[in-house]
């Protein structure tokens, strides 16, 4: 029986993705107050170029692949580029120019299970008004290589997105059309765990431990001790995984890439285990958007507590979403075929009344805001 062990993409739909390839709120030295929403308004729009490319890690002694979405001035029609039996992909124009010009440039961190092609819906969009946009498929915690030991190494994940920044910077032929002085992040789940490691956030492993001990339940401890993994894209069996058993000093390390400028961190993981004051020296603008209000947001990914406690964040509720709405689109018969491989998670199913589509735009327009007013 196949099944996804939620772990709220800690794990984002681990086992799937291995079998098939409201006003916002700022805080503000702890107060909370109501803001405005920005509307970009006046923005260029323009059609999306895609590269698949790879770039060896020293550290990892692997190339890691990576996506890079980006404003191209080609005005020959899009093509959908999708892999997925169950997702819908995104409309590119592959290996076209660069448009003329500079943009800022963004990376992403999936969540752990998934890969870069469950970002493509948000990375498509972002190019389209003038932002450059990297993502790499992060070994260990990627579909089809994911396993409970790699997940908590966060410090991976950091090392993979500094090497695609200086890649993007330094190396990669578009280089000149890339802003240098704008650079952002964004995370989502794991991902969101990673991108708060890369602007100064410090974890604890026994905070970690204690958590998962409290909450043994919540998806990402389940996973931890699911004694599943996922190794060239089929399911291992593998021991029960003790969280102390991670490199302390690996773990709690400072991961800080000072080339980012901004971040956004949707639904972040390891929530409960970020140090108080590595949070309280962190001064860029970090927006924490929650998928659901705020008394259905596992405790897992809840950002809240975050939000107050850096210098510069701001927390929005997507009302009538869940983790899996990050999630792309699904494709017409996607409900059919998870039934059919027995499936039972709600991976193409809302809460409520809105679509994916309307709970994607909303998305789409806090994090452009965020990311044009802050890079």
């Amino acid at each position: 029986m196949i099944r996804i062990l939620m772990v709220l993409c800690v794990v984002c739909s681990i086992s799937l993705f291995n079998i098939v390839k409201a006003s916002d709120v700022t805080s503000a030295g702890g107060a909370v107050v109501e803001i405005q929403k920005v509307e970009i308004k006046n923005v260029e729009i323009h059609n999306v170029g895609m590269q698949n490319l790879r770039v060896f890690s020293e550290s990892r002694k692997e190339d890691i692949a990576f996506k890079v979405w980006y404003p191209t001035s080609i005005k020959e029609a899009s093509t959908v580029f999708d892999s997925s039996r169950i997702f819908k992909g995104a409309s590119v124009v592959k290996e076209a120019n660069v448009a003329m010009g500079q943009y800022p440039l963004i990376v992403m961190s999936h969540g752990s299970g998934a890969n870069n092609d469950t970002l493509a819906w948000l990375a498509t969009e972002l190019a389209k008004t003038g932002f450059i946009v990297a993502a790499p498929n992060h070994p260990g915690t990627t579909s089809g290589d994911s396993t409970p030991v790699d997940t908590p190494k966060l410090w991976q994940r950091t090392d993979d997105l500094s090497l695609l920044v200086g890649y993007m910077i330094d190396r990669w032929s578009g280089r000149k059309q890339v802003d240098a002085q704008s650079v952002g992040v964004l995370g989502f789940s794991l991902g969101g765990a990673a991108a708060m490691s890369l602007v100064g956030a410090r974890t604890n492993l026994e905070d970690y431990a204690v958590y998962c001990e409290t909450f043994p339940n919540m998806a990402d401890c389940h996973w931890f001790n699911s004694t599943v993994g996922y190794v060239d894209g089929k399911p291992v069996q593998m021991a029960s995984f003790d969280l102390r058993q991670t490199d302390k000093r690996k773990f709690e390390q400072l991961n800080i890439d000072r080339r980012i400028k901004s971040a956004v961190l949707v639904d972040p993981s390891v929530a409960q285990a970020f140090d108080a004051h590595s949070l309280r020296s962190i001064s860029i603008p970090m927006h924490f958007i929650n998928l659901g209000d705020p008394e259905t947001v596992p405790v897992s990914v809840a950002s809240r507590a975050l939000s107050e406690t850096v210098m510069n964040g701001r927390i929005d509720y997507v009302s009538e979403a869940v983790h899996f709405s990050f999630l792309p689109e699904c494709k017409s018969g996607a409900k059919a075929f998870l039934e059919r491989v027995g499936e039972t998670d709600p991976l193409c199913d809302e809460v409520g009344s809105r679509t994916r589509k309307s709970i994607h735009d909303e998305l789409v327009r806090l994090i452009r805001s965020t990311f044009h007013r802050t890079l």
